[in-house]
């Protein structure tokens, strides 16, 4: 079949579905731009800042939930179950799920002062589970930051050319940060110096590739970056830097597309494999390996950590929510194109460099798309030039995600441990962080690969839970909660079942760390759900006696 027409269809159904469907969620929330928002009312120039113009904060929000999630998921499932099953799940998830999922957690966060969905949780379920899900949501954030400090130090090795652009981006940030917030220059300028230096930089990159083979150097350079970017003021780094990422990423998206309209590739891979495989069924482990190309439960976590402290408008909030969503269900499409019709399916008269299978197998995911994405967009650059793009946007979002994930996990550790448990050194956030990045080191040192099975499951079920204490605040406004409810039981399924069946794997691996990680997990979602099956039946049995 031909990746253009299949392509289409998809990005066609993601933009009917942002039309129609968000409508639907902002009459819900009943959406008022004359509504203060927490960054306005609460602003402290550190955490709480109003972001000078939405693209701007859309660039933070955009590159922080993106990052390797909506790559490395696609990549992984198309090559065990194929291509259909894995874009029916990010064209429909996006819109009836993880839409839904990051408007609503943006907006619930806005309308309690910007308070975490984990302290969110205290009003809506009581202190108990407050603890309980602040407990996951920790965990969560530690294997996010592991995972991705980990890929990311590898696709250094791999990438030499990559490293001035990557750690060169952080600088050229931190000065339009100061052209916009310290020295009042025009908006539009600033991004167009910025835009320049990036381009720059990118050209110093390739000439200047800088070859180090220690990954473990790599992860403890890229930890040790998470704590500094975490603690700084949020107008300096964090909004200017994902502001620029996001002109990254939308330029690879065009690239890619483009080259796709141009050259018209066939889809190589099967369009539907089987329902069994070595990494599981397709039910429910295609929903759990893409983990952020149709819902992730880290979206919760930065809508209500770090966007709703930015945010100026509550008019804003569909298009930053809801929209970012559909623009990374897009990104997921071109990665499943990428590596559907830019890679070969056998190596019958085909590079080896190239056999999507093969390429799998060897637990390079991010290398397997650059490679699919350099072939397809070989009519643009050439295969080369394509592939190193690839990589670069690749990694600078997921530098995105690395400071973005500490510094809400900082929050957390804050609120949970420093507030509610009362250990006042770790209300300094100083120490929180270190705390964070410490634990996520001890996972980070060792083979990344290992633990995406287990960050995927725990990433929905952080979505179910999100989704059941947005539905049941919902409840208690007299609001439908179909809208939220039904996604979150599916996701709540899912993703336990998911994590049943790794716990078992690693048994059998005998890989024990991740094994007490998913009994943990386990655990702490069974007290969840008792306590929410029980607020819905009384919530509902005093809603019947009051008629």
């Amino acid at each position: 079949m031909n990746s253009l027409t299949v392509a289409i269809i998809g990005i066609a159904i993601l933009i009917a579905g942002y039309k129609f469907y968000g409508k639907i969620m902002t009459k819900l929330w009943d959406i008022d731009e004359n509504r203060p928002t927490p960054a306005t009312t609460l602003n402290d120039g550190t955490d709480y800042v109003p972001a000078k113009h939405w693209t701007i904060l859309f660039g933070h929000h955009f590159s922080s939930i993106a990052g390797a999630g909506p790559i490395i998921g696609p990549v992984i499932a198309c090559a065990y179950f194929g291509w259909l099953p894995a874009l029916l799940w990010v064209v429909f998830g996006t819109i009836f799920i993880g839409g839904v999922h990051d408007f609503s957690s943006l907006i619930i966060s806005v309308r309690n002062n910007g308070h975490s969905i984990g302290d969110i949780t205290e009003k809506v379920m009581g202190k108990k589970i407050k603890i309980i899900f602040s407990l996951l949501l920790f965990l969560a954030l530690v294997l996010i930051i592991a995972v991705f400090a980990a890929s990311a130090a590898q696709t250094l090795v791999n990438e030499p050319k990559i490293v001035v652009p990557t750690f060169g981006l952080i600088i050229v940030a931190v000065f339009v940060g100061f052209m916009i917030y310290v020295w009042k220059k025009n908006y539009f300028l600033s991004s167009a110096a910025g835009l320049l230096l990036l381009v720059l930089l990118f050209f110093l990159g390739n000439s200047c590739p800088v070859n180090v083979s220690n990954i473990q150097l790599w992860v403890a350079v890229l930890l040790v970056y998470s704590y500094i970017a975490s603690v700084i003021p949020v107008q300096i780094l964090l909004q200017p830097r994902d502001y620029l990422s996001a002109f990254l990423l939308f330029f690879g998206l065009v690239a890619g597309y483009a080259g796709i309209i141009v050259g018209q590739p066939a889809i190589n891979v099967p369009v539907v494999i089987g329902y069994k495989s070595s990494v599981g069924n397709l039910w429910p482990m295609m929903f759990v390996l893409i983990a952020c190309g149709a819902i992730s439960g880290f979206h919760a976590l930065v809508s209500s950590g770090t966007t709703s402290k930015q945010i100026t408008n509550e008019h804003d909030a569909l298009r930053i929510g809801y929209g970012a969503m559909v623009v990374e269900g897009i990104l997921a499409i071109l990665a499943i194109m990428a590596v559907s019709a830019g890679l070969y399916w056998h190596g019958s008269g085909a590079p080896v460099s190239l056999v999507y299978p093969e390429m799998v197998k060897s637990g390079d995911y991010i290398g397997t798309f650059a490679a699919g994405y350099g072939e397809i967009t070989k009519p643009i650059f050439g295969s080369v030039i394509g592939k190193f793009i690839a990589v670069l946007i690749l990694n600078a979002f997921v530098m995105t995600t690395l400071d973005s994930a500490t510094r809400i996990a900082r929050y957390i550790v804050s609120e949970l441990f420093g507030s509610f448990f009362n250990i006042k050194i770790l209300l300094n956030k100083y120490f929180a962080t270190l705390l964070v990045v410490s634990m996520a080191g001890l996972l980070a040192f060792g083979d990344w690969k290992k633990i995406w099975p287990i960050f995927g499951a725990t990433n929905q079920l952080i979505a179910a839970i999100a989704l059941i204490v947005i539905s049941l605040a919902l409840l208690a406004m007299n609001k439908p909660i179909k809208y939220t409810f039904y996604p979150a039981v599916f996701m709540l399924v899912t993703s336990v079942y998911a994590v049943i069946q790794q716990t078992v794997q690693f048994y059998i691996q005998k890989n024990f760390l991740l094994v007490v990680i998913g009994l943990v997990l386990l655990l702490l979602i069974s007290v969840i759900v008792v306590e929410a099956i029980s607020i819905f039946s009384n919530r509902k049995k005093a809603g019947a006696m009051a008629e």
